[in-house]
């Protein structure tokens, strides 16, 4: 039976060390967002996607907005780069980030959500048709 590890064999264990937010103070207590962030995004995204609701709390561009890593060219870098905010704790636990096959990886970067988003013309047609089959 194994006992616990010693200080000297668990000061060898690497611990991921993301860079800090450019603001003040993130929108939750840091324990709590390195816990529950993806409870977090995933609830904004059913508020978002769901019911419509927008709010700039937990969004994921206003994570994406504080938490970007400047690159030696001193501009934020995007999920391929092993420096970006996400991969430092993503990596760490083993854990693919695919948020960012559709949203921005860094900031004024344009999502591809909004090109994936219907026309006006499109919802309207759509909704003309699904009237005709009397939904």
């Amino acid at each position: 039976m194994l006992g616990p590890a010693s200080a000297q064999e668990s000061a060898r264990v690497p611990i991921p060390e993301p860079a800090k937010g450019r603001g003040e103070a993130c929108v939750a207590d840091t324990e709590l967002m390195r816990r529950d962030h993806m409870n977090m995004l995933t609830h904004q995204r059913d508020d978002t996607v769901h019911d419509g609701i927008r709010t700039e709390t937990f969004s994921l561009k206003g994570c994406i907005d504080c938490h970007a890593v400047d690159g030696p060219d001193a501009r934020p870098v995007d999920i391929s780069s092993p420096q970006h905010f996400c991969r430092t704790c993503h990596d760490y636990a083993a854990v693919k980030v695919d948020c960012f096959q559709c949203h921005a990886s860094k900031p004024g970067e344009a999502d591809k959500t909004a090109a994936a988003a219907p026309h006006d013309a499109d919802v309207a047609a759509l909704s003309d048709y699904l009237e005709g089959q009397g939904q």
